[in-house]
């Protein structure tokens, strides 16, 4: 835009007299109908906003906060979007029953191993006996250590700030295996 302005004004300093009298002798000898002035005028407006454009950012994934869980690089392979958000509507899911078990009068979840186990059934029948593990090692090894560091290796009782441990861990994992597909 700024180009087209200088090109426009460095010719005006150089012509300007001359060229104002042809366009005034032209337009002594050719009178313009309103219509087509209009017209001009409008096409001359969509093409200098068209010309100005400003310059987008590129698009990049918005950065983590410092603290978070990161499962970005981790997928690999053709599979690694579609195992991605499958991974995190599942662990989603699993929070919200293990949040609204947790409700009830009688928890039927009562121990770590009993949430594990429900991580890992709930998996193995999404998967259908394949193995997200194996086509997926690094998110594997990463979802494991975590799980170790967010809620513990203890398998026994749960308590309530235990189960909104596991509760915020499933989702910190839902939410790292979302941000991993953008």
């Amino acid at each position: 835009m700024i180009p087209a302005l200088l090109l426009v004004a460095a010719a005006y300093v150089f012509f300007g007299s001359q060229l104002t009298e042809r366009i005034k002798a032209y337009l002594a000898a050719h009178p313009i109908d309103p219509r087509h002035a209009a017209a001009a005028a409008l096409l001359l407006a969509a093409l200098v906003s068209y010309s100005y454009r400003p310059a987008r950012p590129s698009p990049m994934p918005a950065p983590l906060p410092p603290d978070a869980f990161s499962l970005r690089a981790k997928f690999s392979g053709p599979t690694a979007a579609a195992d991605a958000a499958m991974l995190s509507a599942l662990l989603e899911e699993l929070a919200d029953c293990i949040e609204r078990d947790g409700t009830l009068a009688e928890p039927r979840l009562r121990t770590g191993v009993a949430f594990d186990d429900l991580r890992i059934a709930a998996r193995e029948a999404r998967m259908r006996g394949e193995s997200l593990g194996a086509r997926q090692p690094a998110v594997r090894d990463a979802i494991h250590t975590f799980l170790d560091q967010a809620v513990g290796t203890s398998g026994g009782p749960v308590t309530a700030e235990s189960r909104r441990a596991w509760v915020a861990a499933f989702r910190d994992l839902s939410d790292a295996c979302a941000e991993a597909t953008r």
